[in-house]
């Protein structure tokens, strides 16, 4: 199922906070949305916070369902677009570092001073607008009336913003800063010190110094956290462009021990930042490997992948594929310019090569372009790079071969000439594989082809 567009999710929300409304209940837009929206990036999900507790919401929408119901959160269908919509709450003890043991429905202040970071506890009331423009000096009007005692509040372009904990100011400041107490918020759920590099990485803020040093002194405990959770924080941050920025940030901190389960490391992840938006996410694993001082050798290759493989919750696709292409920057590295021919095409039609290629290029780009220069004439030969082969195991049983152990050497050989122009129809494979098959018996003391 394709997720909705920015505009219709906006417009569904819209229209849920007016139905709040018209019953008589206050509703704001809340957290990562209004974030986005203040700092100019396209907003994912669009969460709302009412006073409206869930037995209310679920009576005022006819398609609802409870996701969280004990946390005052519940899933409103609205023009085919769903919304959360959570009660205002405070929260009380995090005895499991997850989530709270029990929580209260609230106002609007104390369930912004329950959020993790200030830029994340923001409210918007999108419905209430006015011209930004309208200031002579170009500030942001300030509400007449204030709706909320000891909050800030002020207009933008895209409606009152109503701010308890200073987010609005931190925005502009570019800064990551917790709620209250650092080390409180930390210790609530320690995965916030991984959201913290995540955010500041992504919109290229600063981490408020109170909550780094937090940060540092929490480290060690997110090994508590599950490897799940801390694994799909880590493909959040690789999967962003500034990738590299979070794994040097993770490094800074301190948190790349528990993430990555090793010894923390101080090398500044350049290949990472190298390797481009097309990279898979098992390749810039293994650059960032690569760039933490891995040297990969075949027999520190497998270690080392299942290490990451429990450190970060990988699949099975994930783990295949950042063995095969740390296996690849290894071959590249040091055997490519010896191959034959035959093993040279063979390497370049392989699921890792480009992969691979591309970490060996961020590092040395002309050997890039040689390894990329001789593929071009690999696919320039009568032959070119990966062709159907002229004969396999059906075809040699055909010709009178009789199946046995010698097969894929012979079928394996003959490609191998097929791919370097020795052969070129399927009469002249079929008379080579017999050749090879009476070599192969007489070495082995085998019968050859009936």
């Amino acid at each position: 199922m394709s997720e909705p567009s920015p505009d219709r999710a906006s417009r569904a929300a819209l229209g849920i906070i007016r139905a709040l409304r018209d019953a008589g209940h206050t509703a704001y837009l809340a957290g990562g949305c209004v974030r986005d929206l203040l700092i100019g990036s396209a907003a994912k999900d669009y969460d709302i916070a009412t006073d409206a507790t869930p037995d209310r919401v679920q009576a005022l929408f006819p398609k609802t369902q409870e996701v969280g119901a004990s946390f005052g959160v519940v899933l409103v269908k609205h023009e085919g677009v769903a919304i959360e919509v959570a009660t205002f709450r405070s929260d009380g003890p995090y005895s499991d570092s997850r989530r709270p043991d029990t929580v209260v429905f609230s106002t609007p202040e104390m369930d912004a001073r329950r959020r993790d970071f200030t830029i994340n506890a923001l409210f918007l009331d999108p419905l209430d607008l006015r011209d930004p423009a309208g200031d002579p000096n170009g500030n942001e009007p300030v509400r007449a009336e204030p709706r909320h005692r000891g909050a800030a509040e002020r207009y933008t372009e895209q409606g009152l913003v109503i701010d308890f904990v200073g987010g609005l100011e931190d925005i502009k400041r570019k800064l990551i800063r917790a709620v209250g107490d650092a080390d409180k918020r930390l210790a609530e759920d320690h995965l916030r010190a991984l959201r913290a590099v995540r955010f500041a990485s992504r919109y290229g803020f600063d981490l408020d110094e109170e909550t780094a040093e937090a940060i540092r002194r929490h480290a060690s405990e997110l090994r508590g956290v599950s490897r799940e959770r801390i694994g799909d924080e880590v493909r959040r941050m690789l999967g962003h462009p500034s990738r590299h920025l979070a794994a040097w940030t993770l490094q800074y901190l301190g948190l790349d021990e528990p993430v990555l389960l090793e010894p923390s490391r101080k090398a500044a992840p350049k290949r990472l930042g190298r390797i481009g938006d097309e990279s898979r996410y098992w390749t810039r694993l293994a650059a960032w490997a690569i760039d933490r001082g891995s040297i990969i050798e075949a027999t520190q290759i497998a270690p080392l992948v299942a290490r990451y493989r429990e450190a970060l919750n990988l699949s099975n696709e994930e783990r295949d594929g950042l063995k095969a292409v740390l296996g690849g920057v290894a071959h590249l590295l040091r055997g490519w310019p010896g191959m034959s021919t035959a093993a040279q095409k063979r390497a370049a039609a392989s699921d890792w090569f480009l992969e691979s290629l591309r970490i060996v290029a961020s590092e040395n780009p002309e050997e890039g372009a040689r390894i990329k220069t001789r593929v071009e004439q690999l696919q320039r030969t009568p032959s070119g790079l990966a062709p159907e082969p002229l004969v396999d195991g059906r075809t040699l049983i055909e010709a009178g071969f009789a199946p046995g152990p010698v097969f894929k050497r012979v079928l394996d050989a003959v490609y191998d000439a097929q791919l370097e122009d020795r052969v070129s129809t399927a009469a002249e494979a079929i008379e080579l594989a017999r050749l090879l098959a009476a070599e192969v018996g007489e070495d082995e003391d085998e019968s050859g082809p009936v």
